[in-house]
């Protein structure tokens, strides 16, 4: 075909850049088809060599993690102070959310919910003398995933704070995790205003009691049954989970009214846990981390076993690297804003509850909870593409949680580093949003692809460790 052929045809586009550049050509008159692609991601060749050399090795490792994970048995057990049960805890440690990180580059959520962690334990007595105190060398601190617990956003948990103990009932290991306070201002992100500590000591004296003591009276809850319930009933378990709670509130009810001997303290417990959508979260979060820690220390393994924010940074622990963190920049959510705020007053991503999308909720099930994406003016079509990319970065899929518009296809189950590298596809997150300064709380819900940086240090990390 010559040239001049070429221009006397009607034009015909297939776009790889930016997908506006194709209604640009549309509107032009023109034919145009947009090609989802992405360039490779920039990593040393030999790298690869190291890892292709064993992919047989790295594949077989890899089933054997997505096996663990899939036959994990997350039941909630009891209830304890921290103090008494998180391995390792001491009065002056503070656990936080996300890879280590200390004072001088803590995010201003996660400073504030030290400060109030400080007053709540009764070491400091204003903002001022706790912020003295937290930045002096009595106060040591520690991600809450070096500790088998996980917290939302800030993820703070000090010692005198009560947790829900999960057991994986499969191999043994525990999680663990505060309670949830609801939303707004509270202490996760980054308030600590006395009606925060008030509210936290209530949930102490009052809710704590009443809860363990019902808990122990039903021996144990099948969490792994209510979330897979939960996603059948438009929950992702990760920013929503109106179903969980709901489903927890009706397992748990009948056995406080049998434990509970004041009605009035009881009835408050009800109606806190009725009013509050989010409390299945801290439910949730321990359970994945129970269920994806025991596939930690498999060799040559390159499944992603946590993702992690702590409003700085991003971090992933991988299940063929031990405890070794992967660490890049912690980025900014896109999100729907309460009124009165804007991006500008957003603080970069925070939290460990993207473990729900590392065992394959959250964003990944996002198909079953298309509402999620409204946060960002997002369609239902789209909810579903998300969780169908996910599919690409995964080892597997799921046998229990399942999602019904996909003809109850399990979710996508067992990040790959080396697909995420190989296809620049990150894990796709939902996520609350707080306030950049300390003290104000929760401005906004949205969601965010995770940065690739992590990555790209994982697969250096991973190649490194390959026998």
């Amino acid at each position: 075909m010559s040239i001049n052929d070429i221009f006397n045809k009607k034009l015909k586009v297939i776009n790889t850049g930016i997908e506006s550049f194709k209604e640009n050509i549309e509107q032009a008159g023109a034919e145009a088809i947009h090609v989802d692609w992405k360039p490779p991601v920039d990593i040393d060749p030999k790298v690869w060599e190291t890892i292709n050399a064993k992919e047989d090795l790295i594949n077989e490792a890899n089933q054997k993690a997505l096996e663990i994970i899939l036959k994990g048995k997350p039941n909630l057990v009891g209830m304890d102070l921290a103090k008494n049960v998180i391995p390792g805890m001491k009065p002056n440690l503070i656990l936080h959310s996300g890879p280590p990180i200390k004072w001088e580059r803590m995010s201003g959520p996660t400073r504030g919910a030290v400060i109030g962690a400080l007053i709540y334990e009764g070491m400091a007595s204003t903002p001022e003398e706790a912020e003295k105190l937290a930045a002096s060398d009595k106060i040591e601190y520690a991600p809450c995933h070096e500790h088998d617990t996980v917290g939302p956003m800030a993820g703070i948990v000090s010692a005198s704070m009560p947790v829900f103990i999960i057991k994986n009932e499969e191999y043994g290991n525990q999680a663990y995790c505060t309670q949830n306070e609801g939303l707004g201002k509270v202490l996760r992100y980054g308030a600590f205003s006395e009606e925060v500590i008030t509210r936290l000591k209530w949930m102490d004296d009052v809710m704590y009691p009443i809860l363990k003591k019902a808990i122990e009276s039903l021996k144990k809850i099948d969490l792994k049954n209510i979330i897979a319930q939960a996603l059948h009933m438009g929950d992702e378990v990760h920013n929503r989970n109106r179903a969980g709670t709901s489903l927890f509130y009706r397992t748990i009810a009948p056995a406080i009214i049998k434990t509970s001997d004041d009605k009035q303290n009881m009835a408050d417990v009800l109606d806190f846990i009725n009013g509050n959508d989010h409390f299945f979260l801290n439910l949730s979060m321990p359970a994945a981390k129970a269920t994806l820690d025991a596939a930690k220390n498999i060799p040559n393994s390159s499944v992603v076993l946590a993702l992690s924010r702590n409003g700085t940074d991003f971090g992933i622990r991988l299940a063929g690297t031990g405890d070794k963190w992967f660490v890049g920049k912690a980025p900014l959510p896109d999100a729907l804003f309460f009124p009165g705020f804007t991006k500008e007053d957003a603080n970069p991503d925070i939290g460990d509850s993207a473990i729900t999308e590392t065992v394959g909720l959250g964003g990944f099930a996002i198909a079953s909870s298309p509402a999620i994406v409204q946060f960002v003016g997002g369609t239902a079509k789209d909810a579903v593409n998300y969780t169908l990319a996910m599919y690409e970065i995964s080892v597997g899929e799921n046998n229990i949680y399942q999602i019904p518009y996909l003809n109850f296809r399990g979710t996508p189950t067992g990040i790959d580093v080396r697909k995420v590298i190989s296809k620049n596809l990150t894990p796709f997150i939902d996520t609350g949003v707080a306030h950049k300064e300390p003290g104000v709380g929760q401005v906004g819900a949205g969601v965010l692809s995770a940065p690739i940086e992590p990555f790209k240090n994982a697969i250096v990390g991973f190649a490194e460790e390959i026998k």
